[in-house]
């Protein structure tokens, strides 16, 4: 994966955002950090009304507390939005909360269709904007070569984790004669299966699951792994959570979270969460999890701490 991409101009930036989100995103506002205790990108939706101070004062300070949190000195701004008022009204309001916050915004950009312009282009004499493309940016052959991968959209990226109805099928009706595993035997069964880069059976699948209903045996599936084991977590929980049945979803749901976070994958860490949320509403260790991406918890964190991600 890259670690760093080297932006200089408006272009670099707009090659880099789907790289560092891992997705091309839509009616997004996107924030790359620069110069701070922890480099970090965000994205959120863009408030639906346009007009609503409300919502904009939410998104700038959902935006703006862990910017200050990391202590970063520097930041850019992506609206991805052919609202040019939307555009104007929360650029204005961005650069006014990090200018008072001490923050440099280094540029603010609005793009649709191919073209960006300022985010703050006058309605009076509206700039043409300027053509780019990202797909044929030298960060996008960097990426290539480093073997990173690209989803079209975030809901692309939402679909790499939905069910396998077929997968799905198999597993249900194996689960009412399921063992429930012992601890050390959840442990064991995940860590052969990442040592070998292989994916459970129909008949692992179900024991694990049910198992899993167990908080310390569910635990035992995250806890002790560091974060070069991450891309082999995210493959084989990826799996797992698209063949729960729905009623035992959460658990590894939450589970890929974690890996998603340890790998540096926020964008797949919320998908995993839907998820787990959409099945379990309150599910603890998937709170944990969102608590940490809410707060740019930096995975480097699991380096030197004990403590679960979130509690730092």
């Amino acid at each position: 994966m890259i670690t760093t991409l080297n932006a200089t101009g408006p272009e670099d930036l707009l090659a880099a955002v789907p790289l560092v989100l891992g997705f091309a995103p839509e009616d997004s506002l996107v924030m790359l950090t620069f110069a701070g205790s922890h480099r970090f990108h965000a994205r959120l939706d863009l408030p639906a009304d346009p007009d609503s101070s409300v919502e904009r004062e939410v998104v700038v300070s959902s935006m703006l507390e862990p910017a200050v949190r990391h202590a970063v000195t520097r930041v850019a701004f992506v609206l991805y939005t052919e609202d040019r008022r939307l555009s104007r009204r929360l650029g204005a309001a961005l650069a006014r909360a990090f200018g008072e916050a001490g923050i440099e915004v280094v540029d603010l950009l609005r793009a649709a269709k191919g073209r960006w312009y300022p985010a703050m282009d006058p309605p009076t004499r509206p700039s043409r904007g300027r053509p780019y493309d990202a797909d044929r940016h030298p960060f996008r052959a960097q990426a290539i070569v480093a073997g990173q991968v690209t989803a079209d959209s975030r809901a692309a990226l939402a679909a790499g984790v939905a069910p396998d109805d077929d997968g799905v099928a198999a597993v249900i009706p194996l689960v009412a004669g399921a063992r429930r595993l012992a601890p050390e035997a959840v442990a064991a069964l995940v860590r052969r299966h990442l040592e070998a880069h292989t994916t459970a059976t129909d008949e692992e699948l179900a024991d694990l699951l049910v198992s899993m209903r167990d908080p310390e045996r569910r635990d035992r599936c995250w806890t002790g792994h560091g974060r070069d084991a991450a891309p082999a977590l995210m493959d084989f929980w990826t799996d797992v959570v698209r063949r729960a049945p729905p009623d035992l979803v959460a658990d590894p749901a939450a589970v890929l979270a974690f890996a998603a976070w340890l790998a540096g994958n926020g964008a797949l860490a919320w998908c995993a969460l839907e998820r787990c949320f959409t099945a379990v509403p309150g599910h603890t260790l998937g709170l944990l999890l969102a608590r940490a991406l809410d707060q740019a918890v930096p995975p480097t964190v699991w380096d030197r701490e004990e403590d679960p991600p979130g509690d730092t």
